[in-house]
């Protein structure tokens, strides 16, 4: 439970702002469902790299059959013993890229989650480890991956709805995004390394900055 306190800021922020995915995807209730976009084979690759000085770095690798993707993620340099939420982000006003150095909009020398939105879009899966994948589940701490060594190897296969968004991710779109910065390295996300939150007061804002991205390409 002290976990799942952690991420609830991260599951308001992605629930008020799935709208516009929502819209694409009613938009595109009438196409048909056997396109070849969407039956087709894909395989997409993206380097994680650092975010808000990590040290954190990794590779996914997505292999796509129609409307359903194996999501293989392997990391390393993570926070250790802590839970690390994971999520496909897209968003259709988005530039659906990984925020940088020029996105710190306070100047307060580090990059939080909402300063990100707008470079990789709300929440389009939850990358957890069994259960609900949607957006609802960007909350669900204890179903995303903790790293007692510092290492992550997540393996599981996501199912999409056809449509553009589906057609979107494949193209090229969609960027990956872990969580949780242990800012002043003492083991625990807490308000000594970056103080509390912008999603809200209450948590740590060591518990919900992004440490790794990377563009599925």
């Amino acid at each position: 439970m002290k976990h799942r306190k952690l991420y609830a800021g991260i599951g308001g922020l992605v629930l008020a702002s799935t709208a516009g995915i929502a819209g694409i995807q009613a938009s595109n209730a009438n196409e048909s469902t056997t396109s070849s976009s969407a039956r087709g084979n894909v395989q997409l690759e993206a380097n994680l790299k650092s975010l808000n000085d990590s040290g954190a770095k990794g590779r996914v690798h997505a292999e796509f059959k129609g409307r359903k993707a194996r999501v293989h993620i392997h990391a390393r340099g993570l926070a250790k013993n802590l839970p690390h939420a994971q999520h496909l982000h897209f968003g259709a006003d988005a530039r659906n890229e990984c925020p940088n150095v020029f996105d710190d909009a306070n100047n307060d020398h580090r990059l939080n989650v909402a300063e990100g939105v707008p470079d990789y879009g709300p929440i389009l899966k939850s990358l957890t480890t069994s259960g609900d994948t949607s957006p609802k589940s960007g909350l669900a701490v204890d179903r995303f991956p903790t790293t007692p060594k510092g290492v992550e190897k997540y393996e599981r296969t996501i199912n999409f709805a056809p449509g553009a968004v589906l057609r979107a991710i494949k193209s090229g779109k969609g960027v990956i995004v872990i969580h949780g910065v242990d800012h002043n390295g003492n083991g625990t996300y807490d308000f000594e390394g970056a103080g509390a939150s912008e999603l809200d007061p209450s948590l740590p804002a060591e518990a919900t900055d992004p440490a790794l991205c990377g563009v599925l390409r």
